[in-house]
């Protein structure tokens, strides 16, 4: 058990670790939620951190009062706030994360397809003129 100290801080770290990634994608959110034009609205108060305690966390909640909308964003972790927007702020930061998911999705394509050391005949093609086909069980 040699290693035994080392596995046991390695592992002990992991949290840190994914605790950061977790913080950065937290703190992204928020930028992209001011962006679209909802406000911070923080729980500065014993009354709002009840209050905030019992919206589930990073998770809009829709409030309908009459005719307006309102969508509330509840981020305890980051900001210790809530983010509230309207209806327009709500599809404007779905519209922002649309593009962003498509543009993930493009870059993943293209990083995919660009690797020039990649080995298409070890796969066995992937369709018509690539060896894919009828009597090949896929």
């Amino acid at each position: 058990m040699k290693h035994f100290p080392f596995a046991m801080a390695a592992a002990a770290s992991m949290p840190m670790i994914s605790g950061c990634a977790t913080m950065s994608n937290v703190s992204h959110k928020e930028d992209d939620l001011s962006a679209a034009g909802f406000v911070e609205k923080p729980a500065n108060t014993p009354q709002r951190q009840e209050m905030l305690a019992k919206l589930p966390p990073h998770r809009f909640v829709r409030r309908v009062r009459g005719d307006q909308v309102n969508y509330v964003f509840a981020d305890p972790t980051g900001c210790n706030c809530l983010y509230v927007g309207d209806q327009r702020a709500y599809g404007r930061y779905r519209r922002e994360m649309q593009r962003e998911h498509i543009a993930d999705e493009n870059a993943l394509a293209a990083q995919e397809y660009s690797d020039p050391a990649w080995n298409w005949g070890m796969w066995g093609g992937f369709g018509p003129g690539f060896g894919y086909g009828p009597g090949f069980g896929w």
